[in-house]
């Protein structure tokens, strides 16, 4: 990974944000900001615990500024006894004059930049961001990081993929190979002999009825989770968990 500056943690798991009622609805946020909904909030204090248990003494946490990444976050940090640092560089991709819509309003209102993203293809005449350009910004961010053994970087789910990709040296094409991380899932990476290796992808607590959640078990971690029912089945190449 010569073409990916090294980081001063060598151990990286990243969380997506908890539900929201956009995500339900399948309509793009992008940098705008609608809360988690109470099945959000939910997935949050449930994931906590499981997400702590194995970090080591030390881990820093680190998030989006955007309030339903930052609400997620301190579902963790309160579970840890750590500060929460915000960082704007975490955002979710800007996906410009499509932010607030559904899918099938992108598909009416913009056909032509619709079947570019899920060709995977750039996006012309939308405005916002290239999803290309979003891991230098959140590179940069994980950078200015002080020395630490581990961080959990709380962000979304374009971010989080071309994070991903970057680390592990990855093109578009590989998109659909691993796919978007569901809401309040984690993957971990982890700096070995010289090069960033995923170590599990898409991992979520277990499903429970409400109420206290319990301690975490051993074995209690459920991999390679699928995107969520609310998000229906994994989109396309392009920027689909950006919704």
């Amino acid at each position: 990974m010569s073409d990916v500056p090294a980081l001063p943690v060598p151990r990286l798991v990243l969380w997506r944000h908890g539900r929201t009622e956009w995500n339900a609805a399948g309509r793009f946020q992008g940098q705008l900001d609608p809360p988690l909904d109470e099945v959000g909030r939910r997935q949050a204090r449930r994931a906590a615990p499981h997400l702590a248990a194995p970090l080591p003494e030390g881990t820093l946490v680190v998030s989006s500024d955007l309030g339903r990444a930052a609400e997620t976050a301190v579902a963790l940090t309160d579970v840890l006894g750590v500060p929460l640092r915000l960082d704007p560089r975490l955002r979710e991709v800007d996906m410009g004059s499509w932010e607030g819509l559904t899918r099938h309003e992108v598909a009416e209102r913009h056909p032509e930049q619709y079947a570019d993203w899920l060709a995977g293809r750039p996006i012309t005449g939308r405005g916002g961001e290239d999803s290309a350009d979003v891991p230098a910004r959140a590179l940069a961010a994980l950078r200015d990081l002080p020395e630490a053994p581990a961080a959990v970087v709380v962000t979304h789910g374009g971010t989080s993929a071309r994070l991903i990709e970057a680390l592990l040296g990855l093109g578009p094409e590989h998109r659909r190979v691993f796919g978007p991380l569901a809401n309040c899932a984690w993957s971990e990476l982890a700096e070995q002999s010289g090069r960033w290796r995923l170590l599990r992808h898409n991992t979520s607590a277990p499903e429970l009825p409400d109420g206290p959640v319990p301690p975490p078990q051993p074995g209690a971690r459920r991999p390679d989770a699928g995107a969520s029912p609310e998000e229906g089945a994994p989109g396309p190449a392009q920027d689909a968990d950006a919704l």
